[in-house]
C-alpha cells in the first residue's frame, strides 16, 4: 500500500473510533464541573494564586472553558484565552514530538550515539560517589558501558540530570561547572553537559535533567535550523500554534504574560534567568505558550497523531511515542525522583499510564492516558478512553504539588465513578 494511502486510510479509521467513542462515552457532569469553577475561585480569592484557565475538550469540543483571576497582581489584567504562560517542562512533549517527526523521516534514530552529532560526549565519563578509607566522600569517574543514545535523551535515562537531583556530588559538579554562565545557545549549552560526568550508567535509570536540552541541539544540527524554527515549520504552523515561542518581541506579547506571585521567587528567578539569555531555546523548559495552542497539542496526540488533516507522526512512530519504554524488561529502574507518578511509565517525551499503581484507591485517570506538568503549574492530559484532552495553566511553584492533583481529581470526578478511576 502507498504511504499516502495507508496515511487517508489511517485518518479514516482514527475519524470512525472518535465517532464512535463520542457515542459511547458520557460528557461530565455540569454540576460536578461547578466543583471545579468553586475549588480555584476560592484559589484567586484566599490570595494563593493569581489565577488560572482550565479547559477540558471531549469529542473535540469545548465541555469547560474558564478563566479565574489576573495575569499579573500588578496589572490586575484579567485571564483571557490568548493569556502567554511560560510552560517550562511541557516544551519537552513538543522537542519530543520533533525528534520523532525526523526518526520516522529516517534523518535520526533512537541508536544513534548522541557523539554522532556533539562529538564531546563521545569522551563523557559516568560519576561515582565512593567512600574512602577514612571515611570522607571522594567522586571517581568510569567509562559508560555504553555510549549515550538518542533512545537515552528521549526517555531520560542518559545518566544526565538537574543539578538539584541525585546527590550532593551532582550538585557541586554541576555548579562548579557554571553551565549558565555568560551567553550560550543550544549547541554550546550541550557542550557544556557533556564535559560533565554522567549521574548513572546510560540507560540504567530514569532520572529528569537536561537530556531534551541535549536532544533540541541535536535537532538543529540535523535540520540546519534554529529549533524554533524547526518547531515552528513542523509543528506550531502545522497545527496553528500562532503564540508558541521562546521569545516575546512585541508589547502586546508582553502585556499578555501571566506572571507568579511576587512571592513565588523559584518562577520569578526562572523567568529572571530565562531574560537574561534569550538566546538559548530551551527544549527541556523554554517554551511561552498559551492553553488555546497547547489544546491543539494535546488533541493531535488524542487523534493519534494527526490535527486538521494535518498528520505529525505515522501510526507506529506515535504507538512508540506514547508507549511505555522504560517498563518490565528494558533494564531501567526507578528511584526517589521519579516524576511520572504511581501507576506511570513514561514513552518517549511523555508520561503514559500503564496499571492503577499502588495507592487505594488508585489515583484518577484511565489506563492508557497520557500527561506531562511543569515547575511552573501548567498541565495537560490525554485520555482516549474518555475522548478528552484537559489542561490547567497557571504559574505557581509555590502551590502546584497541592494544585495539580486536586485539579485531576476533580476532572475525573466530574465522570461517573465507573469511569473516574482505571
Amino acid at each position: 500500500m502507498k504511504r499516502r494511502e495507508f496515511l487517508v486510510g489511517a485518518a479514516m479509521l482514527a475519524g470512525t473510533m472518535a465517532q464512535s467513542r463520542a457515542g459511547d462515552v458520557p460528557a461530565p457532569a455540569p454540576d460536578r464541573l461547578r466543583g471545579i469553577t468553586a475549588f480555584f475561585e476560592n484559589e484567586v480569592t484566599s490570595g494563593r494564586l493569581a489565577g488560572a484557565i482550565v479547559l477540558i475538550q471531549q469529542h473535540g469540543k469545548p465541555v469547560y472553558f474558564k478563566m479565574f483571576g489576573v495575569r499579573d497582581v500588578r496589572t490586575r489584567l484579567s485571564m483571557t484565552p490568548d493569556t502567554i504562560f511560560a510552560v517550562h517542562s511541557m516544551t519537552k512533549p513538543i522537542t519530543s514530538l520533533a525528534a520523532m517527526m525526523l526518526i520516522d523521516e529516517g534523518k535520526l534514530a533512537l541508536t544513534d550515539p548522541v557523539s554522532k552529532y556533539i562529538p564531546l560526549f563521545a569522551a563523557t565519563k559516568v560519576g561515582m560517589e565512593i567512600t574512602k578509607p577514612d571515611g570522607s566522600m571522594a567522586l571517581e569517574v568510569v567509562p559508560p558501558v555504553h555510549a549515550v543514545t538518542i533512545r537515552d535523551l528521549m526517555r531520560h535515562t542518559s545518566g544526565i540530570t538537574y543539578d538539584y537531583i541525585g546527590g550532593r556530588w551532582v550538585e557541586l559538579a554541576y555548579k562548579a561547572a557554571h553551565i549558565f554562565e555568560g551567553p550560550f545557545n543550544n549547541r554550546e549549552f550541550a557542550d557544556r553537559i557533556a564535559r560533565l560526568p554522567l549521574a548513572r550508567q546510560p540507560g540504567t535509570l530514569w532520572r529528569y535533567g537536561h537530556s531534551t536540552d541535549v536532544l533540541g541541539a541535536v535537532i538543529e544540527i540535523i535540520t540546519g535550523q534554529t529549533l524554533y524554527d524547526a518547531l515552528k515549520q513542523r509543528i506550531f504552523d502545522p497545527l496553528g500554534m500562532t503564540s508558541t515561542k521562546f521569545l516575546l518581541s512585541t508589547q502586546d506579547e508582553i502585556e499578555r504574560l501571566a506572571r507568579p506571585l511576587p512571592s513565588d521567587q523559584i518562577l520569578l528567578d526562572g523567568e529572571r534567568e530565562r531574560l537574561d539569555h534569550p538566546e538559548w531555546q530551551s527544549g527541556g523548559g523554554g517554551l511561552l505558550s498559551t492553553i488555546t495552542d497547547y489544546q491543539r497539542f494535546a488533541q493531535m496526540l488524542l487523534n493519534g497523531g494527526e490535527l486538521g488533516g494535518k498528520r505529525c507522526l505515522s501510526p507506529a512512530a506515535f504507538k512508540a511515542m506514547t508507549s511505555d519504554q522504560i517498563g518490565p524488561g528494558s533494564g531501567v529502574e526507578r528511584d526517589y525522583f521519579y516524576f511520572p507518578g504511581d501507576g506511570f511509565g513514561y514513552g518517549y517525551g511523555l508520561a503514559v499510564r500503564t496499571d492503577p499503581g499502588n495507592a487505594k484507591p488508585p489515583p484518577a485517570g484511565s489506563i492508557g492516558e497520557l500527561k506531562w506538568d511543569s515547575g511552573s503549574g501548567t498541565y495537560f492530559g490525554v485520555d482516549p478512553k474518555l475522548d478528552m484532552v484537559y489542561l490547567l495553566m497557571q504559574q505557581t511553584q509555590n502551590e502546584r504539588g497541592r494544585i495539580t492533583p486536586a485539579f485531576k481529581e476533580l476532572v475525573y470526578g466530574s465522570f461517573p465513578p465507573e469511569l473516574s478511576r482505571p
